[in-house]
């Protein structure tokens, strides 16, 4: 995603007439808004295409901003989506609540257009730099899958820091052997270091073994 794609914005709020007042507001800003009224649209919205913020109004009937919050995070695929509270009657317990419901920002009405400006473009980086975090892992997946098994077994062996000979004694090969693996291990994970082979281990979450 670069920095000038477009991205959809989602407004939960119970009052269709607000869609417009937000719009005026987030033009110059040049995203695609979408309202849902509740928070069952809001996730059946989020489960048919990506959005980057999810903007709640607090005081909604039935099911308010705060449960609406928690059905959203409460799913796997959204648990980490940037959230903006709104709301006319804020107090400081209230926002204590809203920052523990994970969101980003916490606005009390009325505030300043440029606050609610910022709020989103802070919650649209957060969401860039956690798809793009995503990607990574993906790619570093489709890595590790090249591995043969013997491969898979000296990875975690040689991010534990262990040396070839280590290494070799722990799975019963010879060192030479060992250093072979090793060679085919960096170059199928395209890491350029030792040091970049941990932080691949670290992200794939492959238990490093120490000796």
């Amino acid at each position: 995603m670069s920095a000038n794609e477009r991205v959809n914005i989602l407004l939960v709020d119970d009052q269709p007439a607000r869609l417009l007042t937000y719009q005026s507001v987030l033009s110059e800003l040049g995203q695609n808004l979408v309202c849902a009224h509740s928070g069952l649209e809001a996730l059946d919205k989020l489960m048919r295409e990506e959005f980057a913020v999810v903007l709640l109004d607090v005081s909604m009937p039935g099911m308010d901003g705060f449960e609406a919050a928690r059905l959203i995070h409460d799913h796997p695929r959204f648990e980490k989506t940037p959230i903006i509270f709104v709301t006319g009657h804020g107090d400081i317990p209230m926002s204590v609540r809203a920052m523990k419901a994970g969101a980003v920002e916490f606005l009390t009405k009325p505030y300043r257009e440029q606050d609610l400006l910022e709020a989103i473009q802070h919650g649209i980086r957060q969401h860039r730099t956690k798809r793009e975090q995503r990607a990574e892992i993906i790619e570093l997946q489709r890595r590790y899958e090249l591995l043969t098994l013997r491969e898979r077994e000296v990875f975690p062996l040689v991010a534990g820091g262990l040396l070839n000979k280590q290494v070799g004694a722990q799975l019963g090969a010879s060192e030479k052997t060992i250093k072979v693996h090793r060679g085919q291990v960096m170059q199928k994970m395209k890491a350029d270091s030792l040091a970049e082979l941990i932080r691949m281990a670290e992200r794939l979450k492959i238990t490093s073994i120490k000796a």
